[in-house]
């Protein structure tokens, strides 16, 4: 299914839409962030204690919100899981365009997931400094529906640069099923970018399911992002097919949620998306 894509601000800045030389080296910063509907864990014990306020809108949600939004104009595309669509627990409020809109970043898409009565309505969130071709979203495989993965295209053809965004299951059967699917969409593009909290580390053995079916490349080396208090596990994830150079990948020492958000700075090849220009304010 066909997502939209909204500009951030309904009157746009004539300068923002002025053409742009690319950058010379192509260079792309990224970053993937479990926002948790802007709650905050910084203990287990707070998943029970705190537990209330996952279900009811409170000012410290949007002052979470309002310190990543703070960050978000470092990057050129950033995904979210677990934004809330616009539920009892976010005070109705999209995050996703929120978030867009308070960092002055143009472009957003959300894929709502997971709607429970009017309590919480998850969802992946795109929001990108440059205009996507198209974005797609896919509901994923398991025996409990609610999951979903969205895909946003850069340019056309074979040329276009492919970047998913996904939320996968707790359970590793559902996630070897939901990792194969993924597996077989990337397949079809030669440049891609998998990035989400996939909940699963790069060395399980559903993880091979997702490399033996498409061009994305396993990490040289981990980097844990959960518990964000004491990371020990690496289950966010930014990959890359093999001709898209990954320079550096970190984590924020902000902990927005109980995941540490996790960036990346690329390289594309010359003929990649020729025709993508940022859009700066």
């Amino acid at each position: 299914m066909l997502s939209p894509v909204f500009p951030a601000a309904a009157m746009p800045d004539p300068a923002m839409t002025g053409s742009a030389p690319p950058a010379p080296e192509r260079r792309l910063r990224l970053l993937s962030c479990n926002i948790l509907a802007g709650g905050s864990v910084q203990k287990y014990r707070e998943y029970v204690t705190r537990s209330i306020n996952a279900v009811l809108p409170g000012r410290s949600k949007l002052d979470n919100l309002d310190r990543l939004a703070e960050l978000l104009p470092q990057f050129d595309v950033i995904g979210l899981q677990e934004a809330d669509a616009g539920s009892l627990r976010s005070g109705f409020l999209n995050q996703t365009r929120y978030l867009a809109e308070t960092a002055g970043m143009p472009f957003w898409s959300h894929q709502p997931n997971r709607p429970v009565a009017k309590l919480a309505h998850s969802a992946n969130g795109l929001i990108s400094r440059m205009e996507p071709h198209s974005v797609y979203d896919y509901p994923l495989p398991s025996r409990i529906p609610g999951r979903g993965a969205m895909l946003a295209r850069f340019g056309e053809g074979d040329d276009a640069l492919a970047v998913m965004i996904a939320h996968l299951s707790l359970s590793a059967p559902a996630r070897a099923r939901q990792l194969a699917f993924i597996g077989e969409l990337l397949a079809d593009f030669p440049h891609a970018v998998l990035m989400g909290d996939l909940n699963t580390e790069a060395h399980s053995t559903e993880m091979q399911h997702l490399f033996a079916k498409c061009r994305l490349q396993p990490p040289e080396q981990p980097t844990p992002t959960f518990p964000s208090w004491k990371p020990r596990r690496a289950l966010d994830h930014i990959l890359t097919s093999a001709d898209i150079h990954l320079d550096k990948v970190w984590t924020l020492p902000q902990a927005f949620s109980d995941h540490l958000p996790i960036a990346a700075e690329v390289r594309l090849p010359a003929h990649v998306a020729p025709r993508l220009q940022r859009v700066r304010r």
